[in-house]
Formats: C-alpha cells, sequence, structure tokens
C-alpha cells in the first residue's frame, strides 16, 4: 500500500512538474513593464494552445512604457506569427496588442513592435536607443488597410520586418527597419496595453509559431 501511494504520487508530482513548465505555452515569463497602476496577466490554455493577456499601461511610447509583457529570450533570426483580437467592449482607439522583440524588461529599453490598434491601425514602431523619445512619424511605418488578424514579426540579423494579413490569406509587408543597438540576444514576445492607467484590456491570441532560422 505505501508503495502504491508513492508510486500514485511521484505520476501526480510529475504531470505537475509538467504542468508547470507548459504553463506559458511557448513563452519562459510574463510580467508589467514600467508598473502600470492596475496588474496584467498572461494565461495559456494547453487545450486550445490560446494564449489570454490583460493589461493596462498609459502607452508604449515617448521615453517609457507601460504594459503586459508575455515573453522568452531568444537569439539570432526568428519568424514569429500570431493570430490577435480584443476582447470585450471596445476601449481607447489606441490600445495596443501585438508582437515586441525588446532589449531588456527596463521600461525605456530599446525595442520594436509590431502593432495593431483599437481602432484597427497597424503599423510598426520602435524606439532605437534606450530612454530615447519614440518620434511620430519618424519612428513608425503605418499600413494604409485596418483591421487585419494575422500580425508577424521577422528578424534577418538587424532589420526587422512586419508583415500583417486575414487568416488564411497571403501576409503583405507593413515594412521594416534596421535595429543596429538591438542586441543579438534579446526578449521576443506578445504584449497588450490599453492606453488608458485606470483600464484593463483583455485579448485572445492563437495559433502562435515562433520559428528560429538561425538558432544558436
Amino acid at each position: 500500500m505505501v508503495r502504491f501511494t508513492l508510486f500514485v504520487s511521484m505520476i501526480f508530482l510529475s504531470h505537475a512538474a509538467l504542468a508547470q513548465v507548459d504553463s506559458l505555452g511557448l513563452f519562459e515569463h510574463h510580467q508589467d513593464i514600467g508598473n502600470p497602476k492596475i496588474t496584467g496577466s498572461s494565461k495559456y490554455d494547453p487545450v486550445t494552445h490560446t494564449y489570454t493577456l490583460t493589461g493596462s499601461g498609459y502607452n508604449i511610447w515617448f521615453n517609457r512604457d507601460e504594459f503586459q509583457y508575455l515573453f522568452r529570450k531568444i537569439k539570432g533570426d526568428f519568424v514569429a506569427t500570431a493570430n490577435f483580437e480584443f476582447i470585450g467592449d471596445q476601449g481607447n482607439n489606441h490600445r495596443k496588442i501585438g508582437w515586441m522583440i525588446r532589449e531588456s524588461t527596463d521600461d525605456n529599453a530599446i525595442h520594436v513592435s509590431a502593432v495593431e490598434h483599437g481602432d484597427g491601425l497597424t503599423v510598426l514602431q520602435w524606439r532605437s536607443l534606450k530612454g530615447e523619445n519614440m518620434q511620430d512619424p519618424s519612428g513608425e511605418i503605418f499600413y494604409p488597410d485596418k483591421n487585419f488578424e494575422v500580425i508577424q514579426l521577422q528578424r534577418i540579423g538587424k532589420r526587422i520586418i512586419m508583415r500583417v494579413g486575414h487568416i488564411g490569406e497571403p501576409l503583405k509587408t507593413v515594412g521594416s527597419h534596421l535595429m543596429l543597438n538591438l542586441p543579438d540576444e534579446a526578449f521576443l514576445g506578445l504584449f497588450i496595453c490599453s492606453h488608458d492607467p485606470t483600464v484593463i484590456e483583455k485579448a485572445r491570441i492563437w495559433d502562435v509559431h515562433i520559428d528560429q532560422t538561425s538558432a544558436q
């Protein structure tokens, strides 16, 4: 009886450990960047392979950011693709979801974001130097069409490329930008920002793929 109980306990612990490892899916960590007033969260459903993010934050702009970030460390070139949608009533038109590659978790870090806004606006935006004010329009590339479900971010050396599309259709290139100061090893992940410090927003993200074309 003792052996049987021990065996069952070992199975339970093994399953619990596996569940903990897989709790964030393809990612390793999540946290609020920039200490927003309302705490965000990131969850993964292993049955539907869906990520649910909630987050607040004043913005991802100027010389510092506030948002919820679900991320992993990555080195070298990659292609990251996923489907995105906000959940709930229409919030601020400038609320943001998408992919981000970031130098660090500092609120003023170098980063590039592939963004879809609450009003459907699609844009590639960046901060080239730590603590630098992001600039409008010199620090972003807008796509003329709106309301895409699929967002892709690719890195080839120092060049970052954003593509968007509708599910089941070919992707369209928004643009690209050279990030000369972004280190080879950085953080890649999903994000949400409410663009309103007093509001929490929610998003669903699914069919997430990260392909490393030159893994090291």
